[in-house]
């Protein structure tokens, strides 16, 4: 039941339908939505409901405790059990088998048996998130930013259906003090709330779909048999997959929130416009990089350290990053190899690349990105390696058997440069346009020309759910990436 589907369209009707139904009850409300929550889980696979309880549970007791403890080492302790707790959860359904795998591997090396037998452990939805947004909860109560949650808030929450299963990572201290009392329907800000989702849905189903087709075909195929211009594609397709993907998700989720009342912050700022890498991660995966620099990267010191340690710093906060988003070292080398360009540019590099004409600064962050995304979607280091040869031409094989003319289409054309375009913020520069040419029409033709761009606004809004909703419905669904984070 995963969104977008047909599935979930009916599920999220009734939902909400009864959300304003119920609201003038507050407390049946809660109960309702922590139902509708638990029930959109664990539709997926009911087993991990009791995950969510448990996560609920370890988190909320001990988060009353720490606010109890009058003493700073009884504090210190206890938000050192809830974070030792969440993340042995996270370790052992994300990552058990990762370690036990690379263990077995280092000791075979020395002609010795792994210690630990390999387990098949099935990695319950969106575990990544879960628990980024439970830690929150102790971690804030141990600084004293806020105060315990009834244990029904709490748990609203965590299961809240919209952002439970690939972010955005909504911070307790976001989404708590929203629960305090009811929302007033009046105040729903529908029309922005519309338009996320809307937006979003043509983000997945006319674009990442799409491209996502040539993407992964392309990267299943060995290194051998690819050209530089099929590598290139693919490559292409792929940064614009994950964008439109992962975007196209954060903006429906916020969307929703929005329909039930709740404010988020959104999640991408269009990143691929970035002047650097250090400017990227200001913009792409917001949630996720200002939880690093709050809960990991200022504790430790941050930038107030000296300049090795806070190289150092930044090499640890996206180490863990990279493990953060999967069990397998090409993410722990992808984490390392942004953590590597961010500590370059702290350094001289930094201020000749802030000389440098804006267009080339955008084309040094695009190529660091978009290598970046080889290392993050290929299977293997060596196979990452010699996908990077394929693009240079270094690597091809003597007879590449694949040829672009398999993989290109007219609608393939059309959806690259639908995705180029949105990739900036196209939509704000049309509406400037338009609001600087309307300030130039007479006063007495402005009410029609206004009149004139909503209604194209809405033609085009319209245009892209009519045919969002076709590909929806024809069966061209598949699921967002960043669900198995």
């Amino acid at each position: 039941m995963l969104f977008p589907t047909i599935t979930f369209a009916i599920f999220f009707t009734v939902v909400f339908v009864a959300n304003w139904l119920l609201m003038p009850s507050f407390k049946l409300w809660k109960w309702f939505m922590l139902g509708a929550s638990y029930f959109f889980y664990g539709y997926w696979d009911w087993h991990y409901i009791a995950l969510l309880v448990a996560v609920t549970l370890v988190n909320q007791i001990l988060g009353a405790q720490i606010a109890q403890r009058k003493t700073a080492t009884g504090r210190k302790i206890l938000v050192s059990l809830a974070v030792a707790a969440d993340l042995g959860m996270l370790g052992w359904f994300k990552f058990y088998g990762f370690f036990v795998t690379s263990a077995a591997q280092l000791f075979h090396v020395f002609g010795l048996q792994a210690p630990l037998p390999l387990l098949q452990v099935v990695l319950p939805l969106g575990i990544s998130f879960l628990i980024f947004r439970a830690l929150t909860y102790p971690l804030d109560i141990y600084r004293g930013t806020l105060k315990p949650a009834p244990v029904l808030d709490f748990a609203v929450y965590l299961a809240f259906f919209p952002v439970i299963a690939a972010g955005p990572i909504v911070r307790a201290g976001e989404f708590l003090p929203q629960l305090a009392e009811p929302r007033d329907p009046r105040r729903l800000d529908s029309s922005r709330a519309f338009f996320l989702i809307f937006f979003g849905l043509a983000k997945k189903m006319l674009v990442a779909n799409v491209v996502a087709v040539p993407a992964d075909k392309i990267f299943s195929l060995p290194s051998q048999e690819l050209t530089p211009s099929v590598a290139w594609l693919a490559l292409v397709c792929y940064t614009l997959q994950i964008y439109f993907d992962f975007s196209g998700y954060s903006d429906m989720a916020v969307g929703l929130g929005k329909m039930f009342g709740f404010r988020f912050l959104e999640n991408f700022n269009f990143p691929y416009i970035a002047q650097s890498i250090k400017d990227f991660w200001r913009r792409w995966h917001i949630s996720l990089s200002t939880w690093f620099r709050d809960y990991l990267y200022i504790p430790m010191g941050g930038s107030r350290c000296p300049v090795w340690r806070t190289h150092l710093n930044l090499v640890i906060v996206f180490f863990l990053c990279g493990l953060w988003h999967g069990a397998s070292w090409t993410f722990v080398i992808w984490g390392l190899y942004h953590g590597l360009f961010l500590v370059l540019e702290r350094t001289r590099f930094g201020h000749w690349l802030d000389a440098l004409p804006r267009p080339l600064r955008h084309v040094y962050t695009l190529l660091v990105v978009m290598v970046g995304w080889v290392l993050f979607r290929a299977d293997s280091f060596v196979y990452a390696m010699a996908f990077l040869g394929n693009l240079t031409g270094l690597s091809v094989g003597a007879n590449p058997a694949q040829k672009i003319a398999r993989y290109w289409s007219h609608e393939l054309g059309w959806c690259i440069a639908l995705g180029v375009v949105f990739a900036m913020p196209a939509w704000d520069w049309i509406r400037k346009g338009a609001c600087a040419v309307q300030q130039r029409v007479p006063e007495g033709l402005q009410p029609t020309t206004q009149a004139v761009g909503l209604g194209l606004q809405l033609f085009l809004v319209v245009a892209a759910l009519m045919f969002s909703a076709a590909w929806l419905a024809g069966g061209t669904y598949n699921p967002f990436i960043y669900f198995r984070f």
